[in-house]
């Protein structure tokens, strides 16, 4: 069995080719290459992060959010995941449920207003 051009090369390669497609905003392309690498290793952020990004920038927000969620489990106080969060809630219409992610991103970040 022959490995597809989203499967081919290590992952480092697989991940710079991801980012590359990423920023050239080929955000569904990304998204297949991601998608095998969260598949094998989940637990790591940065690939997850990135995915939830290419689902969030290519209108594909539930499975954005589902990511989001995914990361925010194993690392609660990540903080970018939790703004994130919020601006994919607020996107699909859910303001009340964006408030309190967007809020705890600001207070992460230290934007909260009239913060020093």
């Amino acid at each position: 069995m022959s490995e597809s051009y989203y499967e081919f090369g290590t992952p480092a390669d697989r991940w710079d080719r991801a980012r590359m497609f990423f920023d050239a905003k080929e955000y569904l392309t990304a998204a297949r290459i991601l998608g095998g690498l969260v598949e094998e290793a989940p637990e790591q952020v940065a690939p997850r992060l990135l995915l939830a990004r290419a689902y969030y920038h290519s209108a594909q927000l539930r499975r954005a959010e589902a990511e989001l969620r995914a990361v925010l489990e194993h690392d609660p106080v990540e903080h970018y995941a939790r703004l994130m969060l919020g601006r994919t809630l607020e996107r699909q219409g859910r303001a009340a449920e964006a408030t309190p992610h967007l809020r705890m991103a600001a207070a992460m970040s230290g934007d909260l207003p009239g913060a020093p």
